[in-house]
């Protein structure tokens, strides 16, 4: 471990009697209220390299959000944040971060929705954070880590907290895939659906009709075509997911040269609205062949058609911004970029790297023969999403965000536009955010 990645642990660390200094049931740091986990023989000798680590958030949650762990939820301790919870009873809002992001990511809408009237709720999803009881080994059972699994997680979340079913589900990034299959599968449990950053097209689906002479569908390329084609560009290139999913990032992402604070404020400054290759996007148009994918994909910036032999950790090096800028930026402060950068130089990136090497791999057949149960079914509980307006994961998709929802739901109620936010809106404008969110609820109850 570098000096800077220790770095990155002991500029957080407290000392295990100043922390359970006058703990009791609930205790409070920085006026904050937080909940201390629970206890027992089995509970403490999983998590025993949890107890000496300081209040998750370090201080930085907001007022009446506090987190706490959960034991025995489909074979996890579950950390969430949560808000709302002072009265029991309220209707619940489930929300999944999505990568590289952590529960924390939704801290700032969760008051809104507790003033709602609502109970919010948002886990460190399995791989991630201070969620424990996975394998963190890059060659774990895939199993666990599929997307029906991680739903099945999500169900028994619910369960664990004493609900039934919830008011709406919300996901963001990869978990908009989550919360997306959770509306189509168990609508009882979750029904509404807010997608932030992107879209669900469906499950895949059998091939119909065949039988009577309709023909397969096939690609119009194959990945390994289109990673053939990003190498021959100039310079030469290399997708992300394919670097992700490679075990070169997992290394990678174990050895960050600039630390890992440093790295979360390159990467979430990278793909944020302010980043100007992220400014007057221009949606994708429908190419048929690799080379024409290849040409197109490469006006993107480098996070996404990376150049080929850089790693993550030096592609977001080179566009970190300067110290004025971090000093300024009111939506990711020093001390919020460092609650990052402490819980992933603590737990790693393996868990949370299977988003892409199981997940998001269609060449891998558990990932699309678990959703291909499901060929066919539509989503057909009220659904929306929000997209920044500066956010290539909506842009890169063919016509660009305004034709999410038009195939695989039955009750889309439309796409609404976040100004000045990219990747991260519910960080970047969470007033913006909290308000659809909380519009939406009361339009459809």
């Amino acid at each position: 471990m570098s000096d800077q990645h220790s770095h990155d642990i002991t500029a957080f660390a407290l000392s295990r009697r100043a922390f359970m200094a006058g703990a009791a049931a609930t205790s409070s740091v920085g006026g904050l209220a937080f909940a201390l986990a629970p206890t027992g023989p089995a509970w403490a000798a999983e998590n025993a390299d949890l107890r000496d680590l300081p209040p998750y958030g370090n201080g930085t949650l907001p007022a009446g959000v506090r987190a706490r762990r959960i034991a025995n939820v489909n074979g996890l301790t579950v950390n969430v944040i949560e808000a709302g919870f002072e009265t029991p009873g309220r209707p619940m809002v489930l929300m999944l971060h999505g990568f590289p992001n952590l529960a924390y990511s939704w801290r700032k809408v969760m008051p809104a929705l507790a003033a709602a009237g609502y109970y919010a709720v948002a886990p460190d999803c399995r791989g991630f954070g201070r969620t424990t009881g996975w394998d963190d080994s890059f060659d774990a059972d895939p199993q666990p880590f599929l997307a029906l699994n991680m739903v099945r997680d999500q169900i028994a979340l619910v369960n664990a907290l004493g609900y039934r079913s919830t008011a709406m589900m919300v996901g963001h990034d990869q978990g908009s895939l989550l919360a997306a299959l959770g509306a189509l599968i168990r609508p009882d449990m979750f029904p509404r659906l807010t997608l932030i950053g992107g879209g669900f097209g469906g499950a895949p689906s059998f091939p119909f009709n065949t039988a009577n002479g309709a023909p397969v569908p096939k690609p119009d390329f194959t990945n390994a075509e289109l990673d053939a084609e990003y190498a021959k560009l100039n310079p030469p290139r290399r997708g992300y997911q394919d670097y992700w999913a490679s075990p070169e990032a997992d290394v990678d992402m174990k050895h960050v040269p600039q630390g890992m604070t440093d790295f979360f404020r390159a990467f979430y400054y990278m793909k944020s609205g302010d980043y100007p290759g992220n400014q007057n996007l221009q949606p994708m148009h429908a190419v048929h062949s690799a080379k024409e994918a290849a040409e197109q994909n490469a006006r993107m910036p480098e996070y996404y058609v990376m150049r080929r032999g850089v790693s993550m950790p030096a592609t977001v090096a080179a566009e970190m911004p300067d110290a004025a800028y971090i000093k300024a930026c009111k939506w990711m402060t020093e001390a919020e970029c460092a609650v990052y950068g402490f819980e992933y130089s603590r737990s790693g990136w393996t868990g949370a790297l299977h988003e892409y090497r199981h997940r998001r791999n269609n060449a891998y057949a558990p990932t699309v023969a678990e959703q291909l149960t499901f060929s066919g079914r539509t989503i057909d509980v009220p659904s929306q999403a929000i997209v920044a307006r500066e956010d290539w994961g909506a842009n890169r998709t063919v016509g660009g965000p305004m034709n999410i929802g038009k195939t695989g739901f039955t009750q889309f109620k439309g796409v609404h536009m976040v100004e000045r936010a990219g990747h991260w809106a519910h960080e970047e404008q969470p007033e913006q955010v909290s308000e659809l969110l909380t519009a939406f609820l009361r339009e459809h109850a």
